[in-house]
């Protein structure tokens, strides 16, 4: 419980309306895209660097946990207030600061939301590739704090890479900027890109820089539909050898099944691929030869070259593809391994013969183009018996991505749903050696507690 006092102290930082404390305001504030739940003791909504530096020094002295908390989006419970404490909102912190078109960069608020900032930067002819499938609704600020990837990552690369500089406030209540305006800078450590993907654990991020790049001339999409996955990954990296489309994405044949009421499927396709290309319109064209030529080479069953409502409908259904896996169980876990491209087919190849072994359906999708695979454990919460399979086979999946030269996460984080398997990764050498950064951005321990290291597995219920 938050003291009265300290109640009322907060109240003077932001203002009486801006202190959440009733059940139905701080259930807004309980859960994300994990599902689970965890209710904060208060919720406080700031507008500025230095009312959150207030917040932190007062916290600080009273011991109190605070979890940063954007649109709530994130897959790996790092929003959630596991330990009570203050839930800080960035809602009101979604300024767009200014679009600087000479020097191609913009500066924006924390809780401004991704696909506004987008469609603001094309109207003066600029492009913030970054396109998480939450971006109508996720923040800069939470695809910072988790380096977001999504599916342009394969062309146009992932949150750090457009990130020149943030404004942040430590936790012990500095506000300090890390970075530069510049193109380059090699001044001291890097601790920018340090504090990209901390996940909200050493400090909270205010503004950010971003850098941003020429608006493409023209983009086309196309859909491929192959009778077996080996097929569909032979095409991905033959493309990849002539050409990097701007998104490149898989669908196993159980995603097939989910979405064929809503989307044109051939009966016999077992995988399919998007591809979406940009650049000018002679680039596209001939790249979508190039396409064409290549596919002519592999055992395809169809190609399609979207134009208009399909090609609309095509990418409605993709972003929202996470809600179609729902028609198998009610309940799921999401996993967001990488590998090599190439190793792709054994990854899904393993996965198969788990869901055939543990009998719980596992849809495989995602960005083939940088082999980040989603991958989606489907079980039945009120059968114990399957949150139990679901329980072992989390950890056989993750063991076979690092065996396969991979990673435990390309694009969710830790926070506390992977927190127990880190060191399937890092070695114990390395995660001590980031215990003390964290000690040293936070000495009491109070910014965004019990994530990444000291967590225990909490997908399938709360402890």
């Amino acid at each position: 419980m938050i003291p009265s006092y300290v109640i009322k102290e907060l109240e003077k930082i932001v203002g009486e309306k801006y202190v959440l404390t009733s059940f139905n305001e701080l259930k807004d504030f309980s859960s994300d895209g994990t599902k689970l739940t965890f209710y904060p003791d208060i919720v406080v909504l700031p507008q500025s660097a230095e009312e959150i530096s207030e917040i932190l020094i007062l916290a600080n002295k009273e011991k109190i946990p605070i979890v940063p908390r954007g649109a709530g989006t994130g897959m790996s419970g790092g929003a959630l207030a596991i330990k009570g404490g203050i839930s800080l909102a960035m809602n009101r912190m979604n300024r767009i600061l200014y679009i600087d078109k000479e020097n191609m960069v913009c500066e924006v608020e924390a809780g401004v939301i991704t696909g506004h900032l987008q469609e603001e930067v094309k109207k003066v002819g600029l492009f913030y590739p970054p396109y998480p499938a939450s971006a109508h609704i996720s923040t800069i600020g939470g695809n910072v704090a988790e380096c977001a990837g999504g599916l342009r990552a394969v062309k146009y690369g992932v949150t750090r890479d457009y990130v020149r500089q943030l404004k942040v406030v430590l936790p012990t209540g500095e506000i300090v900027k890390t970075g530069t305006k510049a193109v380059k800078g090699v001044v001291g450590y890097d601790l920018t890109r340090l504090l990209i993907g901390s996940e909200g654990t050493l400090a909270i991020i205010t503004e950010i820089l971003l850098k941003l790049i020429p608006l493409p001339e023209a983009k086309k999409s196309i859909v491929l539909f192959f009778r077996d996955i080996a097929s569909s990954i032979r095409t991905v990296t033959n493309i990849l050898n002539q050409i990097i489309p701007s998104i490149l994405e898989f669908l196993d044949d159980v995603c097939l099944d989910c979405i064929r009421e809503d989307l044109y499927i051939p009966a016999s396709a077992s995988s399919m691929l998007i591809v979406e290309l940009d650049g000018t319109e002679d680039s596209v064209k001939d790249e979508i030869k190039k396409i064409t030529k290549i596919c002519d080479s592999n055992d395809i069953l169809e190609i399609r070259i979207l134009e208009g409502k399909e090609e609309k409908r095509v990418w409605e259904v993709r972003n929202n593809l996470s809600y179609y896996m729902y028609k198998l169980k009610p309940n799921k876990v999401s996993q967001d391994i990488s590998v090599p491209i190439a190793y792709i087919p054994k990854m899904v190849e393993y996965i198969r013969s788990l869901s055939k072994e543990y009998k719980l359906p596992i849809p495989v999708f995602g960005h083939a183009g940088d082999g980040n695979l989603h991958v989606n454990v489907m079980f039945d919460s009120k059968r114990e018996e399957e949150i139990e399979k679901a329980r072992l086979l989390v950890p056989k999946i993750l063991k076979k991505a690092v065996e396969l030269e991979g990673t435990i996460s390309g694009e969710h984080g830790i926070g506390i749903t992977k927190a127990e398997y880190i060191n399937m990764e890092i070695p114990s050498p390395l995660i001590e050696v980031m215990k003390k950064i964290k000690k040293a951005f936070d000495p009491n321990n109070i910014l965004n507690p019990g994530k990444i290291f000291y967590g225990r597995n909490t997908e399938w219920q709360n402890p």
